[in-house]
């Protein structure tokens, strides 16, 4: 968000509040849940943005040889 006032200077994990980060962490740990049951995820690591964007190309590469025609 390169014009936000409050987010438009955040170009790395560091830039942002732990507070944050953890918000995010326990967000993608928990938006899943189904009542009553157990959850046997968890978010081992959190990546900066270029790692994170070579997770995402293998997750596409992973999805494409396993479900493209």
């Amino acid at each position: 968000l390169p014009n936000d006032n409050l987010w438009g200077r955040a170009e790395r994990l560091g830039d942002l509040p732990g507070v944050m980060i953890e918000r995010l962490r326990h967000y993608f740990s928990t938006y899943k849940l189904v009542p009553g049951l157990d959850s046997p995820m968890r978010v081992e690591r959190v990546y900066d943005r270029d790692h994170a964007h070579l997770v995402v190309e293998a997750a596409l590469a992973d999805y494409a040889r396993h479900f493209a025609g």
